[in-house]
């Protein structure tokens, strides 16, 4: 049986979604707690003095905190980490598993979210492939790499896939060197490894930092569009920006290598650029505060008691709508609202972190489309 304090101390990011409605004694209290102490930092925030001080029961984190031994060895209390994203190449597993501390993410949390983002990029950019057939190349097919080629199939597209870590499948269908020769477009959908002889955690037999390279780029034709809203490092900023120079090549980055902070230089290159909002829905930031949420209800033997469904308004953007008219694409999601934003902050030739972290903080939350 888990330990039961008394008070069950929280420390959070600020930026995780309703944190309140479902972290809090009517929710957890029961069998799990006299009162609930949650205590709300910026992610970027999180550090080991902090958690040496506050001694929680639970962490609550995001990306941008890493949760490793750096983090957590001058803490002895923790018995829970939870991260309210997709993506885990911000976590030690290895470390925590050695620990005995509970680790849960969301996978899969905002799947439709970010590829909704990819659709609006590329149909903000290119207009026409509504109604002409579009070869579209996904990298990664795991929770949201297929979720876009099901949206891809729907609207008549060609998925061409690349995926070495899954079966080949009907969209798990080409080679890597195939996705970027043949594609109008390529999305980028995996996590952030590197090569299997480093002693990095995440090392891999397919590292993904820098997998768009300058010969990565060579490969594709000038007018292919390439979207990244995986992670920053995957793309090699440097020879981006000279590959851009060169071809003229559409991009559109939400996420970037140096991120938080990012170069005027770059950004003035980019056809859009968003600041790592692409799974900023309100659908998908409940769906992973309610993920974490209810493996942090198994890891305390309490029955949940909350649900993102009571807690959503009405939505009335349908999928099958935009479809219909997709002249509508702007009320749906204005994506370069977002890139106006973002762009309005760079000063003194750069957008500095700062900014960066206050667009993602202060972000109003679009709606996912209903499916």
């Amino acid at each position: 049986m888990p330990n039961r304090p008394k008070v069950l101390t929280i420390i959070a990011d600020s930026n995780i979604a309703s944190l309140d409605d479902f972290f809090n004694v009517r929710t957890l209290g029961q069998g799990t707690a006299q009162a609930v102490n949650i205590v709300t930092v910026a992610g970027r925030d999180i550090n080991a003095q902090l958690l040496a001080d506050t001694q929680p029961d639970v962490l609550l984190v995001r990306s941008v905190t890493s949760v490793d031994e750096a983090l957590l060895a001058s803490n002895q209390s923790v018995k829970f980490v939870g991260s309210a994203t997709i993506g885990t190449d911000h976590i030690d597993q290895a470390y925590l598993t050695a620990r005995h501390i509970t680790f849960a993410n969301a996978a899969g949390c905002s799947k439709h979210s970010v590829a909704q983002y990819v659709l609006t990029a590329i149909l903000t950019l290119r207009l026409q492939f509504w109604q002409q057939p579009l070869t579209l190349g996904i990298i990664g097919l795991g929770n949201i790499g297929s979720t876009l080629a099901q949206y891809a199939a729907d609207l008549g597209w060609q998925v061409l896939g690349y995926d070495p870590l899954l079966p080949a499948s009907p969209f798990n269908n080409a080679s890597f060197e195939q996705v970027l020769s043949q594609s109008a477009a390529i999305s980028l959908h995996v996590p952030l490894t590197e090569n299997k002889d480093s002693d990095h955690r995440n090392s891999s037999a397919y590292p993904t930092r820098h997998l768009i390279n300058a010969a990565a780029l060579n490969t594709m034709l000038p007018d292919t569009l390439l979207i990244n809203s995986a992670r920053g490092p995957v793309i090699d900023n440097a020879a981006l920006e000279a590959d851009i120079d060169c071809t003229a090549r559409q991009v559109a980055l939400d996420v970037f290598e140096h991120e938080p902070q990012i170069s005027e230089r770059l950004l003035s290159k980019l056809a859009i650029a968003t600041p790592h909002i692409a799974g900023y829905t309100l659908e998908g930031k409940l769906r992973g505060t309610q993920m974490v949420y209810e493996a942090l209800c198994e890891r305390f033997l309490v029955t949940p008691a909350q649900s993102m469904h009571q807690l959503l308004p009405v939505n009335m953007y349908l999928w099958s709508e935009l479809k219909s008219h997709p002249d509508r694409l702007t009320k749906f999601y204005d994506i370069m609202q977002d890139d106006k934003q973002l762009r309005a902050k760079s000063k003194d030739e750069q957008v500095s972190g700062a900014d960066f972290d206050q667009l993602r903080r202060d972000y109003h939350l679009r709606r996912e489309w209903q499916f």
